[in-house]
């Protein structure tokens, strides 16, 4: 594993993980923790870890977060930069939480993201009262005080993405409700019963075997 930096920022960096051999694909890796500095790319690396031993080259990015020189738009201006500075060939964003809504994001601005594979991802700000005041602290406000934030942020407001969206979700999920994957547009949702929200970021359960088959399927060979 090696350390890239991506910009000035202590938090803009990531890890990048290569193969041994041919690489089966890229995958950048977004964590969540609803954009707030308490949570790190250190949730992301034992799916990174589990994804090069297979083959895949992963790049598992920190961004700058809510609390420590993120909001908007620095946030999301960090994923788009991160996602571009690393050249693993055409990459499978997967993210979880608010990094779903960062996956998506990415797939809208950066043509190196062929598809999105969104773990219990918070894809739309405006359509239940938890998420809404969630995305208030990344974006600023609230929908009626800042409506061009939301336009240009939330994922709702962004279909068509221009990429295939799997998005996989347990409908035990109390963090980020079930709704917010089935509601998506034009998205394959996977609703993993019996799952919560942790769960589709921890390997060896059911809910991260139904994401990691979604990369599988999307992630193109670097030859």
């Amino acid at each position: 594993m090696q350390v890239v930096a991506y910009g000035e920022h202590p938090s803009q960096f990531g890890e990048l993980y290569l193969p041994d051999g041919p690489s089966r694909g890229g995958v950048v890796v977004i964590h969540g923790g609803f954009w707030h500095q308490r949570y790190g790319l250190e949730l992301g690396r034992p799916l990174a870890e589990v994804l090069v031993a297979e083959g895949f080259s992963v790049w598992n990015i920190e961004y700058r977060r809510v609390g420590g020189g993120g909001g908007w738009p620095a946030t999301l201006d960090d994923v788009v930069a991160a996602v571009e500075v690393v050249d693993v060939g055409p990459v499978v964003a997967l993210g979880h939480s608010a990094g779903g809504h960062l996956a998506v994001y990415a797939a809208k601005h950066s043509d190196k993201v062929i598809g999105v594979v969104s773990q219990a991802g918070v894809l739309d700000f405006e359509s239940h009262p938890s998420i809404t005041r969630r995305a208030a602290e990344l974006l600023g406000g609230m929908p009626s005080e800042v409506p061009e934030r939301y336009a240009l942020a939330s994922p709702a407001r962004l279909v068509p993405v221009g990429k295939p969206v799997v998005c996989v979700h347990g409908d035990l999920d109390e963090d980020v409700p079930v709704e917010q994957s089935l509601g998506f547009p034009g998205a394959e949702v996977v609703v993993v019963e019996g799952a919560g929200h942790m769960d589709v970021i921890t390997p060896g359960n059911v809910a991260w075997e139904r994401c990691h088959d979604a990369v599988v399927r999307l992630a193109r060979p670097c030859y």
